[in-house]
Parts: C-alpha cells; sequence; structure tokens
C-alpha cells in the first residue's frame, strides 16, 4: 500500500485527497442524520444532511472527472441536483409559512 502512494505524482494525490475528502462527508451525512432522528426520536432527515450531500458529491465529481469515470460522473451530477432540489424545496416552504 505504501509503494502505491510512492507512485503518485503530487496531482494524484492532490485528487485522492479531494476524493477520500468527498467520500468522508458523503458518508457522513448518514451519521448526522442517525444522531439527528435519535434525538427527534423518529426518522427525520435535517437540512444539513442535503449540505453534505452536495459537498461530498462536489468533492466525488471533481475526483471522477480527474479519473475520466463515466460512471461516477453521471451519478454524482445527477444526485447534486435531486440534493439542491431538496434544498429549494425546503427553503420555498420555509419561506411560504413565513409569510
Amino acid at each position: 500500500m505504501i509503494n502505491y502512494f510512492q507512485n503518485l505524482s503530487q496531482i494524484e494525490i492532490f485528487f485522492l485527497v479531494v476524493g477520500f475528502t468527498g467520500q468522508a462527508l458523503f458518508a457522513s451525512r448518514f451519521i448526522v442524520q442517525w444522531i439527528y432522528s435519535e434525538k427527534k426520536g423518529e426518522s427525520h432527515i435535517p437540512v444539513i444532511f442535503w449540505y453534505l450531500s452536495i459537498f461530498g458529491g462536489i468533492g466525488l465529481l471533481i475526483y471522477a472527472i480527474f479519473r475520466k469515470d463515466p460512471v461516477i460522473i453521471l451519478g454524482q451530477t445527477f444526485g447534486i441536483f435531486i440534493y439542491l432540489r431538496n434544498l429549494i424545496l425546503i427553503y420555498k416552504k420555509k419561506n411560504e409559512n413565513n409569510n
């Protein structure tokens, strides 16, 4: 495993860090949702879930573009639009309730 990293260029290491960071953010959203639901006593998705999804998805998308992986590129691009749409719907409802 150590030999693997020794053979990488600095740019490859940079994008590997971006990819791992994106994956960590993306995975952490489930932990956040679980803790939030436990506190509420019911299944609930907090707004931070969607932000973690977006930023994690962007990190993974950047990594996928660097790797030229069309499967991940398509999946993350589609997902990011869904996460953004959820935030739009959440804030739209909040604005309607405030009026």
